[in-house]
């Protein structure tokens, strides 16, 4: 099977996303957009905007900041090995992204462990220890 790469023409924003592989839908790429988590020359664009090479992008998915150069274009999504030819991502981009895992792995958010409502029990040591901050 072969994968369309084009290297001359256009492609929507969305689709090139979601062919990237930096978005699972092609819907959720258009969403990402339209709420400015992607930028294209620092600028917030719409969903339908056209790409080319050359293009610099700003990616935020989650907790992830990508800041990647447009290298190719695509409209067919395929294996990740072909679609990690599609862009390359900035030197600080990487070092950034880098520090932000390394940072993350020595210090865990004491938060992120808290899953739904409080038991019976803990919401009785959290009033206890209202009542004692009070």
């Amino acid at each position: 099977m072969a994968f369309d790469v084009v290297m001359d023409a256009t492609v929507r924003l969305d689709k090139w996303l979601w062919a990237a592989r930096f978005f699972k839908t092609r819907s959720m790429a258009a969403t990402a957009v339209e709420r400015g988590q992607v930028r294209v020359a620092g600028e917030r664009v719409k969903p339908a905007r056209t790409l080319r090479v050359g293009d610099r992008l700003s990616v935020q998915r989650g907790d992830e900041a990508f800041e990647v150069f447009v290298s190719g274009l695509s409209t067919v999504r395929g294996p990740a090995s072909i679609a990690r030819l599609l862009y390359a991502e900035a030197a600080e981009s990487i070092a950034r992204r880098t520090q932000a895992k390394e940072a993350a792995r020595l210090m865990k958010e004491p938060a992120a462990a808290i899953r739904g409502r409080p038991s019976k029990r803990d919401a009785r040591a959290l009033r206890r220890l209202a009542d004692i901050q009070e």
